[in-house]
């Protein structure tokens, strides 16, 4: 599969509050980064060098914001293409007073591609990505074995890459995916139990579905 042939997500119209739009405007100089076919320069991006964590799809921020708070030593590059939940984190972050987290709305496999240089990444984490269920859209779901090469490549080494999922075929696609990557090295499966659970994922939950947490290692 072509990498760009086929994109993962549609940008859906949700509704962006006023205080969210002023975010965007406000906020957005100081935080956000550019879409461009050059590579960032991390340290120099953050201001410092420390672990970089890459978060994909981050939603409305809520894992990312908590994380950023509490792990003040690793700077976080957060990845979206959803206008509310970009604006949402960026009144947490401003409010929080965080200086450890940059954000890039844009399709997160052009930034790999583009934007981030390899062997860069002390980890990768994409948690509960779009399942696309119906069989037709499968080709549309991000973990393909392209991209987890992609991202392995991305990564320093001993790099991590962390996935979670509550829809089980998707589950199933991720470990054959990511078990037939030469360059990644399964770790474990008890991501959960090592961060708090999101709105999102409380929902899903609270209606009876299984999380699966994925831990890999590069090479």
């Amino acid at each position: 599969m072509n990498l760009r042939a086929v994109r993962s997500y549609v940008v859906r119209a949700g509704r962006v509050t006023d205080a969210q739009q002023r975010a965007l405007i406000e906020l957005w100089p100081r935080y956000g980064v550019p879409f461009g076919e050059s590579v960032l320069d991390l340290p120099a991006l953050f201001g410092r060098q420390a672990p970089c964590t890459l978060e994909i799809g981050f939603g409305n921020g809520e894992h990312l914001a908590s994380r950023a708070q509490t792990e003040a030593g690793r700077n976080f590059l957060g990845v979206e293409v959803h206008r509310p939940g970009i604006g949402r984190l960026l009144r947490v972050v401003a409010e929080a007073g965080l200086e450890n987290v940059r954000l890039i709305a844009h399709d997160a496999v052009e930034v790999l591609r583009d934007q981030i240089a390899p062997g860069t990444l002390d980890e990768v984490e994409i948690l509960f990505p779009d399942p696309w269920p119906k069989k037709r859209h499968h080709k549309r779901r991000l973990v393909q074995p392209e991209f987890a090469e992609l991202v392995a490549t991305r990564l320093t080494q001993g790099g991590r890459f962390k996935l979670a999922t509550d829809w089980e075929p998707y589950a199933e696609q991720m470990r054959l995916v990511l078990g037939g990557c030469p360059l990644l090295e399964y770790l474990d499966s008890a991501g959960s139990a090592s961060r708090t659970p999101t709105r999102f994922e409380r929902r899903g939950t609270d209606l009876g579905l299984r999380v699966h947490d994925f831990a890999y290692r590069r090479r």
